[in-house]
């Protein structure tokens, strides 16, 4: 039996790539995941872990669906346990609030007729009423890269299984930052959507009105395609709404707090050196700054648990906390109960909701077309510094990251260049809620190389072409594009809009083939080349390929490789594939 060389994470890419070869089966994917969850089953990842009976009919399931209309055939991902998955019990992190579901959470359920796999449950800060992944009965979840310091909150566990290679994607929430500081704490990309534009069906509440349903992957491009998946309103849903979003587009500026931004916790210095790189490395961007008074995000941050809009976590379980004493720990229940303080009364709360008011008139005036960038997190902390302060440190965590959902904003967190040895380090993108291309173009430009925006480069003389066959590195043509000056910048996918087909040339080579309806993504390669040479490019390419506009993942478009759809009459389709290199050599 053929061993398999499993990569240390699993990607969308890879196994769709080596689904397509055949190189693997999901099943045997599966039996990995669950050698991997064992293996480190000391971290406390996991409250139900993945097993081979629940995962069953997830796989018998994959056999009616095809590979190719189905985005995320295969692809397993992991389910914060305050998420409904049918079959598994929902505890929220708490045995005694623990109940069995009879229908999937509404983004669980998109994802599993997208063909996705749900793992099993992961583990959280009780009540998501943390931002450091310490606060469970079940364990403190360990980081991911080092075991001595928190793994981050409250969706700590299902970070932590992207990072370890146990789930290609996964669900968390985020009420004050749960979606984006485990996804800084453990080098991971960390999506949070518009309020409202994913459904909360099936989700427990923390604050039903500011809960978010997030993503964490280990790229934009695969949060993206989740947020493809799951995204829209749903009749059964009070809190989601249609929050369209447009073609992905770079900010008209940037905005960076004019203060000096303040770092605390053991490594606060390496953490202040990385602000002043990833700084560096957004001037590069070419995008107008300008410097704003960040007083106003912490003032709006402040109204989140420091005043009377806390009621609402006791709202939705203090009911429970009632009629259960003792079922909580301690940390989470006098977070709790902070919210049931007489001095919260009526008057206060719709004082509270007035100054917010004025917050978000003055944020979106600030924000109109603009993106918001801080550190993600202004440091971290020990596993047994927290368990010393447990409230001061968790406090401090949530310090760049409260103001979002109460401003309406979305956000997305993305990894900067390390601290240290093993020490992540990232910002977030923050824009108003109808801006999320904003972010997203954002977050390309500042993920890519950012060597090539510097003064040594000028954009207006050079032009990024995406390739999908013969030009790619490694093949015969590969040559051509090097005589031409061109430079290979990174890999990357298409929309899932295409077809690909193997056209019968000598040599043999990739048709993609956009579709009206349907289609799917297509692995690419992207170069960047002097404008001046583009001519002599196309100039050299047969019909019926030609040089049109590819639409990428992140809804962007760049000039590329296409093909007439007629040729698609005598060709091979090979959409299944994913891309020309998964073709099984002949």
């Amino acid at each position: 039996m053929t061993t398999i060389a499993f990569p240390d994470y699993l990607t969308l890419e890879w196994l769709q790539g080596s689904y397509a070869s055949g190189r693997v089966t999901p099943a045997v994917v599966m039996e990995e995941i669950i050698r991997r969850a064992e293996t480190d089953a000391a971290m406390n990842i996991w409250i139900t872990p993945p097993t081979l009976e629940a995962l069953a009919p997830y796989l018998e399931g994959l056999a009616a669906l095809d590979p190719v209309s189905a985005p995320l055939w295969g692809i397993p991902f992991a389910v914060k346990d305050n998420i409904d998955v049918v079959g598994l019990p929902t505890t929220a992190g708490c045995a005694e609030f623990s109940y069995s579901p009879e229908e999937h959470a509404a983004v669980v359920e998109r994802l599993v007729n997208a063909g996705a796999i749900p793992l099993g449950k992961t583990n959280l800060d009780q009540f998501a009423t943390g931002l450091v992944g310490t606060r469970s009965p079940y364990g403190e979840t360990q980081n991911a890269l080092r075991p001595e310091l928190i793994s981050g909150g409250s969706s700590s566990g299902s970070a932590v299984a992207v990072a370890r290679g146990q789930a290609v994607f996964s669900l968390g929430t985020d009420t004050a930052g749960s979606g984006r500081v485990p996804a800084a704490l453990n080098g991971l990309v960390g999506y949070k959507p518009s309020i409202g534009s994913w459904p909360l069906k099936g989700v427990v509440p923390a604050c039903a009105s500011l809960d978010c349903v997030t993503v964490f992957a280990h790229s934009l491009e695969e949060a993206l395609l989740v947020d493809h998946v799951v995204r829209g309103a749903h009749e059964g849903d009070p809190w989601s709404r249609e929050v369209a979003k447009a073609e992905a587009k770079r900010p008209a500026k940037l905005c960076l707090p004019k203060e000096s931004v303040a770092f605390y916790g053991p490594f606060a210095a390496e953490y202040e050196a990385a602000w002043l790189v990833a700084l560096e490395r957004v001037k590069l961007l070419n995008i107008p700054i300008e410097y704003v008074d960040y007083e106003l995000f912490a003032d709006a941050a402040e109204l989140l648990y420091g005043g009377p809009l806390v009621a609402e976590r006791w709202a939705d379980l203090g009911e429970f906390i009632e009629a259960h004493p003792g079922a909580a720990t301690a940390v989470s229940e006098q977070v709790l109960r902070t919210g049931a303080l007489p001095e919260y009364d009526a008057a206060s709360l719709f004082r509270a909701m007035h100054k917010l008011q004025e917050y978000k008139q003055k944020a979106k005036q600030l924000l109109r077309d603009a993106v918001l960038i801080m550190p993600t997190c202004g440091g971290t902390w020990t596993r047994a510094q927290v368990s010393e302060d447990p409230y001061r440190t968790n406090s401090d965590m949530g310090r760049y990251t409260n103001h979002c959902n109460l401003l309406d904003l979305c956000a997305v967190a993305v990894p900067s260049d390390a601290a240290g040895a093993h020490l992540p380090f990232g910002i977030t993108l923050f824009a108003l809620a109808e801006n999320e291309h904003l972010i997203e173009a954002g977050a390309r430009a500042f993920l890519q190389e950012p060597a090539r925006n510097g003064a040594d480069s000028k954009a207006d003389d050079k032009i990024t072409v995406a390739v999908c066959g013969l030009h790619m590195r490694g093949y015969p043509l590969e040559k051509q594009m090097l005589a031409l000056r061109a430079r290979f910048v990174r890999e990357a996918s298409s929309a899932p809009r295409y077809r690909l087909v193997k056209l019968p040339t000598s040599p043999a080579k990739p048709g993609m083939i956009k579709q009206a309806q349907g289609g799917a993504t297509v692995a690419l390669e992207l170069w960047e080349m002097p404008l001046a040479a583009f001519g002599a490019l196309i100039s050299s390419i047969p019909a019926p390929l030609g040089i049109g506009k590819v639409e990428l993942m992140d809804g962007s478009e760049v000039s590329g490789f296409v093909c007439e759809a007629y040729a698609a009459e005598d060709a091979e389709d090979i959409t299944a594939y994913g891309g020309w290199r998964n073709l099984p050599q002949s």
